[in-house]
């Protein structure tokens, strides 16, 4: 599918692209982030080493601002973004080749490391193309489809590969069975790379006058200031944490409680099940959700829209608390509830990207502030994520899913007091409209 721009040239439709692009942006941090503690969970790693490892290497997407200005020595936006998705498929193959050497817990740590190198600096540049290449009324419309694809690479993983793990390791063995999963992850990766070579819009980098690396760390220096000095600029930082407050916490304890025995407050549920939940009905209402948040943004407008956004995002967090009293056994009934909770997750998320592209990343070096934004965003993640663990065990699942509503509140009351709406003047372009390339291309 194609479109015609205002001079007359034709570019391809959004849709072409854009899901494949953020698919291809989630697949490898799931990978990392989920699929690869699973597996050390299954080679018999202890849980506190699983967390400590993977953690560490999940700080490459906190501090991926610090090397976002580096990528403008690049020609294009679209050369960084197929290279790096070559490189990220062909590190998470290797997971394969490292199981199978003595030191194999070591060898995986290094080679994800270079995954998430890969995956993160990948993130700076399929967001800058997204932005440099949308106008804020397009990122609007296909802001669903991006958070929609992003989160699939979980689903698809926990969905589809942990179930498909779960089999293989019962007929060829543990490390055969993980090495078939990161060689399916890393074709999948390479695959989307050279699909990308032609779906992908040309947008190229502005010039650079200071090649060296001084000058580019002056202009790192130029950024981050230029980020601090933003009207308001602490105020919209504890917003983008205290939007994930909820979701970070229940989406590291929803899974335990599923799988937790029935006689310590859980549903008991097997990995199979767990798989099964999220990977069919849960899959399809989270990306119903995330395209149905979009275009109800789009409609209505961010600011506006913002406060249903958040509510959508929380509110449904009422199913674990529903569950935690209830205790159903019914997989059905269970899968129904869920169903609704990832449909509000998918259709607030799409409330926090909009902020981050169209307030928070807003002037001069409009890619890289949107880089330190999703910094912050998953700095707030960790953070919430960390203490979720103490404050469950203190209050038991039924009071620890009625605190997670709770931690909705400080957003909500804030959303209230300040911008969360781009300015009318802010709107950019449509793409083909202006005869250079704006702003968001200025730093990566």
């Amino acid at each position: 599918m194609t479109e015609l721009s205002k001079n007359g040239k034709s570019v391809r439709s959004p849709i072409t692209w854009v899901p494949t692009l953020y698919f291809a942006q989630g697949l490898p941090f799931y990978a990392v982030a989920l699929v690869a503690g699973l597996m050390f969970k299954s080679l018999g790693v202890p849980n506190d080493q699983i967390a400590r490892w993977t953690a560490m290497i999940g700080f490459a997407w906190v501090f991926k601002p610090l090397w976002s200005p580096f990528l403008e020595l690049a020609p294009s936006k679209k050369t960084m973004v197929v290279l790096f998705q070559f490189l990220g498929g062909l590190s998470l193959g290797m997971i394969a080749l490292a199981l199978q050497t003595p030191l194999w817990f070591a060898a995986c740590i290094a080679v994800l490391a270079v995954a998430a190198l890969a995956a993160s600096t990948h993130d700076i540049v399929c967001d800058g193309l997204y932005i440099a290449s949308l106008s804020n009324k397009q990122q609007a419309a296909y802001a669903g489809w991006q958070g929609a694809f992003f989160n699939a690479g979980k689903f698809i993983s926990l969905g589809g590969l942990v179930i498909l793990a779960g089999y293989l390791e019962k007929n060829i063995g543990v490390k055969s069975a993980w090495s078939v999963i990161f060689l399916i992850i890393g074709a999948i990766m390479v695959s989307l790379a050279a699909y990308h070579i032609w779906s992908l819009p040309q947008v190229r980098n502005t010039a650079v006058k200071d090649k060296s690396i001084a000058g580019i760390s002056r202009t790192l220096w130029e950024v981050l200031v230029d980020f601090l000095k933003k009207p308001g600029i602490w105020g919209m930082i504890a917003f983008i944490i205290l939007f994930r407050a909820g979701e970070a916490q229940v989406q590291t304890i929803g899974p335990l409680f599923l799988r937790e025995a029935r006689e310590l407050g859980g549903l008991g549920l097997s990995t199979v099940e767990v798989g099964a939940v999220y990977g069919t009905a849960g899959t399809v209402a989270f990306l119903l959700g995330s395209i149905g948040g979009g275009y109800f943004t789009s409609w209505l407008g961010l600011k506006r829209a913002m406060f249903f956004l958040i509510l959508a995002m929380n509110l449904p967090n009422l199913v674990f608390y529903y569950l935690s009293h209830s205790l159903p056994s019914d997989l059905t009934l269970i899968t129904a509830a869920l169903s609704v909770e990832m449909f509000g997750y998918g259709f607030g998320f799409v409330g926090l990207i909009l902020f981050m592209m169209q307030v928070v990343s807003v002037g001069k070096y409009q890619t890289a502030h949107y880089a330190f934004a999703t910094g912050v965003m998953q700095l707030g993640f960790v953070l919430f994520k960390m203490i979720s663990g103490d404050i469950q065990m203190a209050l038991g699942y039924k009071n620890f899913f009625l605190w997670v509503l709770v931690s909705a509140i400080p957003v909500l009351v804030l959303s209230r007091f300040m911008r969360v709406g781009p300015k009318e003047s802010a709107d950019k372009p449509e793409l083909g409209k202006s005869e250079s390339p704006p702003a968001a291309a200025s730093a990566n």
